[in-house]
């Protein structure tokens, strides 16, 4: 925290101006962010094996082909997008920080 507010000592004319702009940016990204987690999440299929699972049927042609699925490539989404989404309330909660 020291390291950061030695750093901003020189550029302080800078950061008085900008600081409310990247406040505003940030917080509209996570906004965005947000709302497509969401999105993602609902668009998700359920976890259930469905009625195949009942007669001991588990492994199928889209069991082999996993990776290639419209659910596994929904899980990476909202997986990507929370890492997003985290690291952007850091990155957020550093700026207020720096501002008071």
């Amino acid at each position: 925290m020291a390291m950061m507010n030695m750093l901003m000592a020189g550029g302080s004319a800078f950061w008085s101006i900008w600081h409310d702009y990247i406040k505003y940016v940030l917080l509209a990204i996570m906004a965005v962010c947000a709302i497509f987690i969401i999105l993602v999440v609902l668009f998700q299929p359920g976890n259930s094996s469905g009625v195949g699972a009942l007669g001991g049927q588990t492994e199928t042609f889209l069991g082999k082909n996993k990776s290639k699925t419209f659910e596994h490539r929904m899980k990476k989404l909202t997986v990507i997008s929370g890492i997003v989404f985290g690291v952007l309330c850091i990155a957020f909660a550093i700026v207020a920080t720096l501002a008071a």
